[in-house]
Order: C-alpha cells, then sequence, then structure tokens
C-alpha cells in the first residue's frame, strides 16, 4: 500500500511546504509516503504516467488557485485508468465551498478543510491500519456509499507541535526554501484568506533561530518565509533578523513580507548592517486611495507607510519588493493612476501591479453584489470590472502591467526610464501607459523578445516620439548604450552598430 502527496507548483524554483508538513505528520508510516512535486509546465501525460506507474493506493493533490484546472483534469483521468483508486485533496481552492466541490467532482473521495496536518495524520492511519473509521477524523469530508459525510471542522492547529518539515526532507539546491515562523495574521484585509484566522500563532523565538541556523548551516540559496507579516511583533522581527547577521555565511538569502507602517529605527538600523543581498523584503501597498484602504480594512496611514519605505529603499543593500492591486473597491482608472505615480516614485527594486482575485473565503467575495464585481467563475478567479472600473479599464492596466515588467521590472533600463520620463515631460503612468499602446500597436506583444529586441523596441518608440520632440531619439540611444553596458555582454552590444538599431 503506497501512498503518493503531490502538487502541481508554478516554478520549477518553487516547493511546496504544505507536502513536506503533511510528511513529517505521519513520519511514522513514512514508508509508505511518497512526495513527488510537479509544474504547471509539466506536460499531462508525463504527470498522468508518473503517477499511474507508481502503482500508489492513495493520490493526495495540494490544490491552489494556480493548479487546480490541472489537478481536476488528472484526478478525472487517473480515476478512470485506477478506479480503485482514492483521490484525496487538500489546500485552499478546496476548503471553501468543499460540499459543492465533491457533488461536481464524482471521481473525488476525500477532502481536507482547513490545516491538515493532525488530519492527515489520523487518515493515514486509519486507511493502512484498515480499522477504525473516517467518520471519527475531524477536519475530512469523504464519500462513502454514494453519500457524502461532513465530519465536524477540526480544532485549530496547535503550530508549536508541528514538526520542522525539512528533519527528513532535506532542502534542495536548485529550489527556494519555504519556511513559516507564524500561521495567522494580525489584520483583517478583507480580499485575503489569512483574514479569516482570528488568532496569530507564532513559534517559539529560540525553535525559530535553530531552524534557521539549519539553512545557514545547509547553506540553501534562498529562504523564503510565507508569513503574512513578519514583522507584526517588531521586537520579535528585530531579534530574528539580529540573529541571521550575526550568523551570516555570505551565500543565503533571506526574504519576508512586512508591513510598511510597522517598519521602526532599530529594523533599519539593523539592515543597514547587512551585506547586499542577504535581505529581500516585499511590501504590499495595494492603494494610495483612503476610501479603498478603509474599506478593504488596511490602515490609512499612508504617509508612515510611504516614509518607511522609502527609508529602506534609500538604505541601497535591500532587494525591495512593492506591490498595487487594481479592481479594489473605490479606486477608479484616475484613482489607480494616482497609487501607481505614488508608489513608482519609490524606486523599489521590483513594483508588482497585480489585479484582484476574489477568492473563496474572503469578505470581498461575499460583496461581490454589493460593488457589482464581475469575475472569472474559474480560478484564480481575477476581476473583470466593478461598479469603478470597466473591463477596458482593467486590459489598459494589464498592457500597463506587461510593460512594466518587461522595462521595469526585468531590469536592464534604469538610466533610460529615469531620463525617458524626464526628458517626456509625463508622470510614470503616462510614460507606461503610451510605451504600452506603441507596443501592441506595433503587435509586439504577440511574440517574445528578447532582450536585445526589448533596448531595439523602446529605441523604435524614442524615434517616434522624436516627430514631438526632435533630439529625443539620439539622446535615448546614449542611454540605451549606458544601460545595455550593465546588462549585455560584449558580443552583443557589438551588434548594436548603427544598422542594428532597427528592428530585426
Amino acid at each position: 500500500m503506497k501512498i503518493l502527496l503531490t502538487t502541481l507548483n508554478a516554478k520549477y524554483i518553487h516547493s511546496n511546504l504544505a507536502l513536506k508538513y503533511l510528511y513529517m505528520s505521519a513520519v511514522e508510516n513514512r514508508r509508505a509516503i511518497d512526495i513527488r512535486e510537479f509544474t504547471i509546465n509539466n506536460d499531462d501525460d508525463y504527470i498522468y504516467t508518473e503517477i499511474i506507474r507508481g502503482g500508489y493506493s492513495v493520490i493526495c493533490f495540494s490544490c491552489y488557485i494556480w493548479n487546480i484546472a490541472r489537478i481536476v483534469y488528472l484526478a478525472e483521468n487517473i480515476k478512470k485508468a485506477r478506479p480503485d483508486i482514492k483521490i484525496l485533496m487538500g489546500g485552499p481552492e478546496v476548503s471553501y465551498d468543499s460540499i459543492e466541490f465533491l457533488r461536481r467532482h464524482k471521481y473525488v473521495d476525500y477532502i481536507i478543510v482547513g490545516e491538515g496536518e493532525e488530519v492527515f495524520k489520523e487518515f493515514v492511519d486509519t486507511f493502512i491500519s484498515g480499522a477504525g473509521s473516517f467518520e471519527r477524523i475531524r477536519g475530512l469530508i469523504y464519500r462513502a456509499n454514494g453519500k457524502i459525510y461532513v465530519n465536524p471542522a477540526a480544532d485549530l492547529q496547535d503550530f508549536e507541535n508541528v514538526p520542522f518539515p525539512y528533519s527528513f526532507l532535506l532542502p534542495k539546491d536548485d529550489k527556494i526554501v519555504y519556511y513559516e515562523s507564524v500561521r495567522g495574521c494580525p489584520f483583517r484585509c478583507s480580499y485575503c484568506l489569512s483574514s479569516i484566522e482570528k488568532h496569530v500563532r507564532p513559534l517559539p523565538l529560540e525553535r525559530v533561530k535553530k531552524e534557521l541556523g539549519f539553512f545557514l548551516f545547509k547553506h540553501v540559496k534562498q529562504v523564503k518565509l510565507i508569513d503574512r507579516t513578519f514583522n507584526y511583533d517588531r521586537e520579535r522581527c528585530n531579534q530574528i533578523v539580529e540573529y541571521i547577521l550575526e550568523h551570516d555565511n555570505g551565500i543565503t538569502n533571506f526574504h519576508f513580507e512586512i508591513c510598511g507602517e510597522l517598519i521602526d529605527e532599530r529594523f533599519l538600523e539593523l539592515l543597514k548592517k547587512a551585506r547586499n543581498g542577504l535581505f529581500q523584503v516585499e511590501i504590499g501597498i495595494q492603494s494610495l486611495n483612503p476610501l479603498t484602504l478603509e474599506t478593504v480594512n488596511r490602515s490609512k496611514n499612508i504617509d508612515l507607510t510611504l516614509t518607511n519605505i522609502r527609508k529602506v529603499v534609500t538604505l541601497g543593500n535591500i532587494h525591495t519588493h512593492v506591490d498595487l492591486i487594481a479592481g479594489l473597491p473605490f479606486e477608479d482608472y484616475l484613482s489607480f493612476v494616482e497609487s501607481f505615480n505614488g508608489v513608482y516614485a519609490l524606486g523599489a527594486d521590483q513594483f508588482q501591479l497585480g489585479f484582484l482575485k476574489l477568492l473563496k473565503g474572503t469578505k470581498i467575495r461575499d460583496e461581490k453584489e454589493l460593488y457589482e464585481y464581475a469575475f472569472r467563475d474559474a480560478a484564480p478567479y481575477e476581476i473583470i470590472s466593478n461598479r469603478f472600473i470597466s473591463a477596458e479599464g482593467i486590459a489598459r492596466l494589464k498592457m500597463v502591467e506587461n510593460l512594466l515588467d518587461l522595462y521595469y521590472n526585468r531590469g536592464g533600463f534604469f538610466k533610460t526610464l529615469e531620463y525617458a520620463i524626464a526628458r517626456f515631460q509625463i508622470t510614470a503612468f503616462d510614460f507606461y501607459e503610451e510605451l504600452a499602446y506603441f507596443f501592441y500597436l506595433k503587435g509586439y506583444q504577440n511574440r517574445s523578445h528578447k532582450k536585445e529586441d526589448l533596448y531595439r523596441i523602446f529605441y523604435e518608440y524614442a524615434c517616434w516620439k522624436d516627430r514631438s520632440l526632435p533630439g529625443a531619439a539620439e539622446e535615448i540611444q546614449q542611454t540605451l548604450i549606458l544601460d545595455m553596458g550593465d546588462t549585455l555582454n560584449p558580443d552583443a552590444i557589438k551588434k548594436f552598430n548603427r544598422k542594428g538599431w532597427k528592428m530585426l
């Protein structure tokens, strides 16, 4: 009898922390449990064949918005091929509307609702022993004799008793290592699943230091803490950062998601001591519209948030990532433009323009009629429009997002972007919107581009601007040459003779 824990990650470098927790919770039966992680880029036939040839009795899928459609397709065909195989699913994509999910997908036998460590342990013990009954397992919904049975909800997990997920499953050198030192979030943002849980459950500080020390000892490349708000307890946050500084191995990088408003002077002092590349911080701003922030239960202290982020960016040794969400209540197109310009001015290393997803279980999904949301019925449930912004407005922002990623987030155009916005005497948003219209007018969105092509496209855009701003093309060409020197190898730069600036 063999049990498979599996999922489809968004990228190869990602890994699934939930599977490791489940494996460790049932470690006494580890000889009967395999873990296989695939990606959404793997071919369906490849994944299907790998699972079928494994000879498993139970397939356990970890389900998220980015993989649920593929998992449903795979599970259905696995069941057709092997009706005797039992299909178990867990994760946020099946923890809400679980009964309806089982009704629609009759090839699914079990669903774990919510946190799964204790539930999975009991499930494995029951399944392998053949003794006992599934009806006593809290947090499990299951199908038997043509009926669906809903067990009582499981008690909130005692996070301190959850084992370290890497005790038997050592981190791989070519993947991001995910770790959490806290479950839950003190904030109640209406669009976030973390808002549903009313408690913050931290691991003991000494345990966190010990486990982070393990990663440092193993020289893993990157540790990404999935704590929703790493600095919710500023003293605890600072002690962890101080520990990492004292034990820095010169290799490992740590990524935190923090609240900009809670950044304090001690935190800044510690970051200032860090070597370049030791820390990455991700700060969700989401909007600069006070009414929008109040409506989604976020702090309206915009000035403090922006001031603190500027201080982090000014340090120069911390990789900073900031976020905006398009489609929130009371954020129309012009309001979003203002938010964009305010956040862009921070000069962060990465600026993600995201789009609201009305996730199952969130408050904002319950309010969809109030704000007249139209959104995609299938995961990831992304906004189409609401009563503040039209579908056309969202599409225009999608164009801006594409160009922001290609030219700002991808890197290699720092001098050119700064110069062009100043030279053209327009706002940052107006610049990206205009560049996007040019890009799409030429049809460049219809194919992928090498870095060299992006330089040529930008020069072509500058030549177009030259008609109203004489001399712009030649000036932009010089800044492009400077940027190319920072990012392209010498052989690639040699291709850019005067003729080479034209599109190939």
